[in-house]
């Protein structure tokens, strides 16, 4: 994949504009939080439980109302307060929630802060999006050694197996457990866990569709390690550009669905979103440079999300 270019002057100040304004809309939003904290009790139980609200707030208000807010100033060095107490008050609040199964609000609305925190301060302290990080180790776009299409399957497969396990089963189970432990569960119809399962085939069928098409039209796997060493524009790859990550997605949501739980619901589609930002524009670049004017006119012919008329493909 070629070099990272460095960012222009004008991308450095847009991608530190959106890190001050995070930080604005941060400190905002802290600040109304601790009005309605002292103004309502049943604020100050779902998002702080029995602490002591008073201590809270005289450690809170300066480290992440003020320092947020010198940071939407342009107070750079302010950044080095507000980010890593987030984190902080992050991994306390979710150990407090955990063990006395109180304050799940505030766990929860900690947890994104406290991303959303550390995303706004890499950006302002690099003056960019560093997307290449996601490049490293198995994460590495590299062509896929020769084999057989039986072997690419068969490497596909475990990779599928893995992926699920991972992302699908054992990430699902743990904001599953601390949905109910915290108190935010809410009670889905039947109904929707009969959808649920009617999307997860649909969408596990179309995943193994893609994934066997990239091995055998394009003697690759899913893993970017171990990308196609052909353009794959053939089977699902005729209606959407990216088939695999709609077809993962669409599990994800799937499950959040049949086991009633809205997090999982939304930890798929925060997936979606970082993919779409962040994966997408590197896989394409590598696509790009690796098959030039051929991938070129089927991204130009062919839509990311929305399937259109299918594309005819030539032979070879």
């Amino acid at each position: 994949m070629r070099a990272t270019q460095p960012p222009s002057a004008s991308a450095t100040i847009g991608a530190v504009t959106w890190g001050r304004l995070y930080f604005a809309v941060q400190a905002a939003a802290g600040a109304a939080w601790w009005v309605a904290v002292f103004a309502l009790p049943a604020v100050r139980t779902a998002t702080l439980g029995t602490l002591d609200f008073r201590i809270v707030a005289a450690l809170d208000i300066p480290f992440f109302v003020i320092a947020s807010a010198l940071v939407a100033c342009g107070v750079r060095k302010a950044v080095w307060i507000a980010a890593p107490w987030t984190v902080l008050v992050a991994i306390g609040m979710v150990g407090y929630a955990t063990v006395t199964a109180t304050a799940g609000w505030g766990a929860l609305l900690m947890v994104a802060a406290a991303a959303g925190s550390t995303a706004a301060a890499v950006v302002l302290l690099l003056g960019r999006v560093p997307s290449e990080w996601l490049l490293i180790g198995p994460f590495r776009f590299r062509p896929a050694a020769e084999a057989s299409a039986r072997t690419l399957v068969s490497k596909t497969t475990l990779q599928t197996l893995v992926f699920s396990a991972t992302f699908l089963v054992a990430l699902p189970a743990i904001i599953v457990g601390l949905e109910w432990r915290w108190g935010l569960h809410l009670a889905l119809p039947p109904a929707v866990r009969v959808g649920g399962a009617v999307l997860f085939v649909a969408a596990f069928a179309l995943s193994t569709w893609s994934s066997t098409a990239m091995a055998v039209q394009g003697a690759g796997t899913p893993l970017p390690s171990s990308t196609p060493r052909r353009l794959v524009i053939t089977g699902p790859y005729r209606f959407v550009r990216n088939p695999m990550a709609i077809g993962g997605i669409a599990q994800g949501v799937a499950i959040g669905l049949m086991v009633g739980s809205w997090l999982v619901i939304v930890y798929a589609l925060s997936g979606s979103l970082v993919w779409n930002a962040l994966v997408r524009p590197l896989e394409e670049a590598d696509l790009e440079e690796r098959f030039g004017s051929a991938f070129r006119t089927y991204r130009d012919r062919v839509s990311c999300w929305i399937p259109r008329r299918p594309l005819i493909a030539s032979a070879g």
